[in-house]
């Protein structure tokens, strides 16, 4: 096909891509799993996991270590599913659903470095990091061919991981716990020959109502990012039925194809009622010198990253009622500088929902009674630097 600039074949047995090996090279006589056993965090890790692992596959009736494992995440739903199965003609069992800890981001596919968004689309693991700064990570080939074409062409970002410590910048992070036993799943599929790993990075479970429900008010004004939605939809379409992964072809403009698509379900309609609005706020904004990109100790929140995350949930709280009519989760994007003293300024809504002008003042209001940050240090110089994080509302189901 002409107007094909790459066909991935995310079938578990081969691709049109290269990886950047992670163990010794073939002609050694140490196996994967023996390289890994070489680091103190894997090898703790199998010590630890191995006999509940072997256990949780024996009660699920699965064969134990799978030759080949499928990884998928869903990012409003904070989910991360891993499959296996032993033939390649076999279809896939669903082992295990991890909860990812946090979002960086909103929903939509990553298109600069900097950007803090989780990428959306098909990938695979190209990657085992042993000594993570995150306890141990899983990196994946982000920019793919289609990210290369559609994101930004200088800076489309990198540095991709599944990893632990429950953090993120743009990751997919979960527990330590959990991706002890993802990291030995993985590195024993690859151990067995299964040298691409594929993880498909999906916005929503396209299965679940309210997820549903919040993508269609999210793209509803976006034709581009509905248009991507919906190829991905195919995609979790076809594996839903069938439980084989789909051939995932990028044309010319980067464009995600896939093959022999599903009859699509019938939609969810949802209704559209225009809010009663009032007057924006005034916010505090002043004047800043010089940004900078790249600095050696980035801004910390009083009591560091934990009592940051602890905020936001916090605030994210106090803002479900002011949540549009029918929204029962959102994620705000919000971009403010922690100037050169530590304030934070200049906050700015960059992604909501519809209909949120209310929802977005509010926000903006309560974070800027945050406390004041330690700045961020360039030659241990403090700088202001620019930030973008989401904050997660969601009203809880009692």
């Amino acid at each position: 096909m002409r107007n094909l600039l790459a066909v991935l074949l995310f079938t578990g047995m081969s691709f049109l891509v290269s990886a950047q090996p992670s163990q010794p090279k073939t002609g050694t006589s140490y196996s994967f799993i023996d390289y890994q056993k070489g680091f103190p965090r894997p090898n703790e890790a199998l010590q630890k996991k191995m006999d509940t692992l072997q256990k949780q596959f024996e009660e699920k009736k699965l064969i134990w270590p799978a030759k080949y494992i499928y990884i998928r995440s869903f990012k409003y739903d904070f989910q991360l599913e891993v499959w296996v199965k032993n033939d390649i003609k076999d279809p896939f069992q669903l082992f295990k659903t991890y909860k990812v800890c946090a979002l960086a981001g909103t929903l939509g596919p990553k298109r600069m470095e900097g950007d803090y968004q989780v990428p959306e689309g098909f990938y695979y693991i190209n990657e085992f990091n042993p000594k993570s700064n995150y306890y141990l990570s899983l990196g994946i080939n982000y920019p793919n061919v289609s990210d290369k074409v559609l994101s930004d062409s200088l800076r489309p970002g990198s540095a991709i991981f599944i990893h632990g410590s429950c953090v993120t910048v743009g990751c997919i992070p979960i527990r330590d716990e959990q991706i002890d036993e993802l990291y030995i799943m993985a590195a024993y599929a690859k151990d067995k020959g299964q040298d691409f790993i594929p993880v498909h990075i999906f916005p929503i479970r396209f299965n679940v109502e309210k997820s549903v429900k919040y993508l269609e008010n999210l793209t509803k004004d976006d034709p581009a990012l509905k248009k991507f939605a919906d190829r991905m939809e195919d995609a979790f379409d076809y594996f839903d039925k069938y439980k084989q992964l789909p051939i995932v072809m990028i044309g010319e403009k980067g464009q995600y194809i896939i093959n022999e698509v599903p009859p699509r379900k019938p939609k969810v309609v949802i209704e559209n009622k225009a809010p009663v609005k009032k007057p924006p706020m005034q916010h505090r904004t002043r004047e800043v010198g010089t940004l900078v990109d790249a600095v050696h100790q980035w801004p910390q929140f009083p009591g560091g990253a934990d009592a940051f995350m602890s905020y936001l949930e916090k605030v994210g709280a106090e803002m479900v009622s002011f949540l549009p009519k029918g929204v029962k989760k959102a994620y705000v994007q919000v971009e403010f500088i922690i100037d050169k003293d530590g304030v934070p300024v200049n906050f700015k809504v960059l992604k909501s929902v519809k209909d949120s002008d209310e929802l977005n003042d509010e926000l903006i209001d309560r974070l800027e009674k945050m406390g004041t940050w330690k700045p961020a240090l360039l030659h241990d110089k403090p700088v202001a630097k620019k930030m973008i994080q989401t904050v997660t509302i969601e009203v809880k189901e009692k």
